[in-house]
Order: C-alpha cells, then sequence, then structure tokens
C-alpha cells in the first residue's frame, strides 16, 4: 500500500530536510499543499528538495510548477477544480463523498477519498462512511489500488484502511503534530513515527 503525505500548510526553516529525509525513508509520494501562499516559497522549497525526488512530488497550488520542476503532477480540489487548458499529465482530486468517487474514479490517475476516520486522534471511528459502506464499494470496484484513504489515519487504524483494500494512505496532521516547529530542532521524532507508518502500510 503507498504511504502520501501532504505538506503542512505553512512553510517552516526545516521542512527541506525533513522532506528529503522522509523520501530517504520510503515515502511514495508528496503532495505540495499551501493554500493562499506565494509560488515564490513553493519555489524555494522545491529548489531545496534533491531534484531526483521531484518525479514523487504533486502540487496542489501553482499548475506551472508541474513542468517548471518536471514534477509528478497536479491535484484537483475546491480551491483549484480544473486543470489548465492542454495540460498533459498525471492529474488526481479529492472526493468527499462514495456517489463522488463512482463519478470521478475513472478520469483521474488516483483519488482521494476523504473523511475517512474521524479527525479526533483518540477516536478510530470511521467518519463518513461505515466499514460495512465501505467494503461493499470495494466489491462494486470502486475502491482499489487508485483510491487513497485520507482523513484521520494513524498508525492505530492504518492497518484497517490496508486490510479494506485502500491503494494508499494519505497522512497529513497525525505526521506534522510530532514536530514542533519553534522548539524542536531534532527530526528524530518525525522521521520515527514515518517508519512505523511506513512499516505497517507494506
Amino acid at each position: 500500500m503507498k504511504l502520501i503525505v501532504i505538506t503542512a500548510p505553512y512553510f517552516f526553516v526545516e521542512e527541506d530536510k525533513i522532506i528529503t529525509l522522509l523520501f530517504e525513508e520510503g515515502l511514495d509520494i508528496l503532495h505540495l499543499r499551501k493554500p493562499e501562499t506565494s509560488a515564490m516559497y513553493s519555489e524555494r522549497l522545491l529548489t531545496l528538495i534533491p531534484e531526483k525526488y521531484h518525479k514523487r512530488i504533486v502540487t496542489h497550488e501553482h499548475f506551472y510548477l508541474k513542468e517548471e520542476y518536471n514534477l509528478m503532477g497536479i491535484h484537483l480540489n475546491m480551491r483549484n477544480p480544473k486543470e489548465p487548458h492542454d495540460y498533459a499529465g498525471h492529474v488526481s482530486c479529492s472526493c468527499r463523498s462514495i456517489e463522488e468517487l463512482r463519478k470521478k474514479k475513472h478520469f483521474y490517475d488516483y483519488v482521494f477519498l476523504k473523511g475517512i476516520y474521524d479527525s479526533d486522534p483518540s477516536s478510530n471511528n470511521f467518519m463518513n462512511f461505515s466499514a460495512e459502506e465501505l467494503r461493499k464499494v470495494v466489491k462494486e470496484g470502486y475502491i482499489d489500488t487508485d483510491v487513497m484513504a485520507f482523513g484521520g489515519i494513524s498508525p492505530e487504524n492504518i492497518h484497517e484502511v490496508k486490510d479494506i483494500g485502500f491503494g494508499g494512505a494519505v497522512i497529513m496532521n497525525d505526521l506534522w503534530e510530532k514536530f514542533d516547529v519553534c522548539n524542536d530542532k531534532d527530526f528524530g521524532g518525525i522521521i520515527k513515527h514515518f517508519k512505523i507508518l511506513k512499516e505497517m502500510a507494506e
């Protein structure tokens, strides 16, 4: 099962170093998501990440970065719902319901199904869908290797995501909460947490 990490929504000094370490530890795909930020800062971040990893980065904003930095592709969402005119290349998108998944899945390289778990880390309850509902959608052929589970994924529930039949797990808050940008100088905690997630996803 693939492991996809979405960046924190803000930029911070050590970000390029952590991202590079994540790739070195086996991160499959990074989604560069920096809503309402200047393209200049995304460009700077990309120049600090080794070029060999650019082919594994998907951008949510400033779609020209895909060609400029030879990225993997672009991701569509509510803020940026349409791909550029004459765009050719990898496109992924976010879905918020089973109905939306059924309509969009076959048009994209892969899709995120959002709201899998409650965002409260103390709860492993499904938020928008029951386990039975998800297994039914698997049998229908709409959840497979091209559908990534997103929302509240953690070491406590990632095995369930794999067992259901998702092609990947999308990690965001569970990972970045392990690094305090104001106080932490050591990346050990966040990298250790990623290794646990990666091991459980394999």
